[in-house]
């Protein structure tokens, strides 16, 4: 079985064929996961046969850990957007946090809604809020836009059930600790959307643009759910997963104890959400009605491949020699953990701004650290949420040309001048992902 220096080239020319053919070729990742998984087993040494068992297990363990988290959450963010929920969301906080500053009201109502919504059809959805908003306040739209804009691209990369941290947390252990994950995730992007809000306001001062759109969106005028009912299947199952990661860690159990683990197990707690979302079923059209339950499968189908993939790829390399020849470069077969963090952030901020997809490029950089986090000594809860949020950082950096939501944001905000983009969109997003690294680095010092 090959070992020492040839077997890191060997994962790292891996690597760079799963970007070019991603990237240049347009192959799915998903197929370039798997054509990789296969050459790294097969090139290492291990016989092929167990290479093909290594990668079913990693693929089917992974879904099986959180797969089932990822379609309800698919499933439950097309019915907030489809009933109205989001824009009722929306009318609320910008009428409490956002009458006195419009861009910290957006960019936090951005955070919100991107949870358990997509951050390219929440952002289409909210774009017309920033319009309506900029004409009722006369302020300039564009410092609105990029708020909004960064605050959802902040949970898109730390908060589950987003895909992206939901896939780093199994890839790196952690899928039993999502609750710690959602928690220090919702807190970590505080300051994070503050930064977006900042720095929307600084560059649109500083470089005005006047939107290119032609005609202003209307606001739906459809009749909105209740406020309540709108938040609860959002709120109930963060509150119950945050009840029951707390409950896990009780030194002793009771019937109460036990019921808040079982509550916050994230499927269990998804699924309340669910089912506390049925009567928005009444705020959708009855030809949309059933459609949207098959929606959401649809978006969760991507997901799954592609997170079931970077398992079977990490599956892979954990058979290999990899965590031994490591620990070998090691002094005393340990690193400070600040250099996983410091490796994390920056080898996904190399794929994300290399092939565009955050998600893709989280479920790589999880399947690699994954068997190494020992030996940093960050397999432990603390540990495994630093990293998530090490690495969706690194997801966040940067969005250009070849990300689809810097497409999205660039066209709903007016934008034509891809100069404009780049200095916003851009520079806002790298702004963020050393924001959270900083984060990373100064929680793991106190920490750990």
């Amino acid at each position: 079985m090959i070992e020492g220096p040839l077997l890191l080239v060997v994962i790292l020319l891996a690597v760079v064929l799963i970007v070019v053919g991603a990237s240049v070729f347009k192959v799915h990742p998903f197929i370039m996961l798997l054509i990789a998984s296969l050459l790294v087993g097969i090139v290492v040494g291990i016989p092929a046969i167990k290479v093909v068992g290594f990668i079913n297990d990693g693929f089917g363990s992974i879904i099986g850990g959180i797969g089932i988290v990822i379609i309800l959450g698919s499933i439950l963010g097309v019915i907030l957007e489809k009933s109205g929920a989001a824009v009722k969301i929306a009318e609320f906080i910008l009428q409490t946090i956002g009458r006195k500053s419009p861009e910290l009201g957006i960019g936090f109502l951005g955070a919100l809604v991107s949870i358990p919504v997509f951050c390219d059809s929440g952002f289409i959805i909210l774009s017309r809020l920033c319009h309506v908003m900029a004409q009722k306040r006369n302020i300039a739209a564009g410092s609105l836009f990029l708020s909004l804009a960064g605050g959802m691209y902040t949970t898109h990369t730390l908060v589950p059930p987003t895909p992206g941290p939901i896939a780093a947390a199994g890839n790196l252990g952690g899928e039993s600790y999502l609750g710690l994950v959602i928690i220090s995730g919702l807190l970590i992007s505080i300051p994070v959307v503050l930064i977006a809000v900042g720095y929307s306001k600084y560059i649109f001062k500083k470089y005005p643009y006047e939107s290119e759109l032609n005609d202003t969106p209307i606001l739906s005028d459809q009749s909105l759910p209740s406020l309540g009912l709108s938040m609860s299947p959002i709120f109930i199952p963060l509150i119950l997963i945050g009840l029951g990661s707390v409950a896990q860690f009780v030194g002793f159990r009771n019937g109460l104890i036990d019921a808040l683990v079982f509550f916050g197990n994230p499927v269990i707690a998804l699924l309340a959400g669910l089912l506390i979302a049925v009567p928005l079923l009444k705020y959708i059209g009855k030809v949309e009605r059933s459609s949207s339950f098959q929606e959401g499968l649809v978006q969760a189908g991507p997901v799954l491949i592609l997170t079931g993939a970077g398992a079977a790829f990490g599956a892979v390399l954990k058979a290999t020699p990899m965590a031994q020849m490591v620990e070998g470069w090691l002094s005393g077969g340990d690193a400070d953990g600040i250099y996983f963090i410091l490796a994390g952030f920056v080898f996904t901020a190399i794929l994300k701004t290399s092939q565009g997809s955050t998600t893709s490029a989280m479920v790589i950089t999880s399947s690699i650290l994954g068997p190494l986090l020992p030996l940093g000594g960050l397999d432990n809860p603390t540990g495994i949420v630093l990293m998530v949020a090490a690495i969706g950082g690194g997801g966040m950096t940067v969005s250009h040309a070849n990300d689809s939501f810097f497409w999205v944001v660039a066209q709903f905000s007016g934008i034509k001048d891809i100069k404009v983009a780049y200095r916003t969109i851009t520079l806002m997003s790298l702004l963020q992902g050393c924001t959270i690294l900083f984060i990373s680095i100064l929680a793991f010092l106190v920490l750990l």
